[in-house]
């Protein structure tokens, strides 16, 4: 069972949320938040497997709160609610430590998706928003790429030729093609290039790919 946590000071849309995913056998509500600060007290007393967070909520918005709740004892995992897929609020929240974006007028069966991967370990980021969040609000300075190319260091070639082709916006089946791999072993690289680059996403990963100048 997945234990889910929505947060929004939208009282509708918590609502409907909450329908949609209590809806599904393999999910429970079990904390709503009315802001950030809300949700840091409900992730702290109640065991989240997955927190829906929105951006813009008074008190603490959903940056700030996805950075308190990642760094929680056993931290939920983050998906990030936005109106705008190019909002410079998304790109904050996912370099914060969320796992993932939807737009709130997602289509239900692909929310339940998302928090399905999400709980599964996966990051639901759609490859190309992703790869235009990073190109638009995204700037490296020297000092940022010392540190990437030093955290990069320790990648096998291997694991720095998948690093490049996940920060271009590739799936795992589009690296697995490229490369000539199987899809599970790209996985498991993905994993350990996390594990690494002391990261919690694919979007972390892809900005310090950047960084390091592996990918353009």
């Amino acid at each position: 069972m997945i234990r889910a946590m929505v947060v929004d000071d939208d009282a509708l849309v918590r609502l409907g949320l909450t329908d949609l995913l209590d809806g599904d056998d393999a999910v429970e509500v079990v904390a709503q938040a009315v802001d950030g600060l809300h949700a840091v007290e409900q992730a702290t007393a109640h065991r989240v497997d997955v927190a829906l967070v929105d951006v813009r909520m008074p008190r603490m918005d959903g940056i700030t709160a996805t950075r308190r709740l990642r760094a929680l004892p056993h931290p939920p995992r983050v998906i990030t609610l936005t109106t705008f897929d190019l909002d410079e609020y998304v790109y904050d929240a996912l370099a914060a430590g969320a796992d993932g974006f939807l737009l709130k007028d997602t289509d239900p069966a692909e929310i339940l998706r998302a928090v399905h991967l999400v709980a599964a370990g996966s990051a639901m980021l759609h490859p190309s928003a992703a790869r235009r969040l990073i190109d638009r609000y995204h700037h490296t300075n020297r000092p940022q790429a010392a540190e990437a190319r030093t955290r990069i260091g320790p990648l096998t070639p291997r694991e720095k030729d998948v690093l490049a082709l996940l920060a271009r916006g590739d799936t795992n089946a589009d690296i697995a093609h490229t490369l000539g791999m199987r899809e599970s072993t790209v996985k498991s690289h993905v994993s350990r290039i996390l594990t690494t680059l002391g990261v919690t996403n694919r979007v972390q990963a892809a900005l310090l790919a950047r960084d390091g100048g592996l990918t353009p």
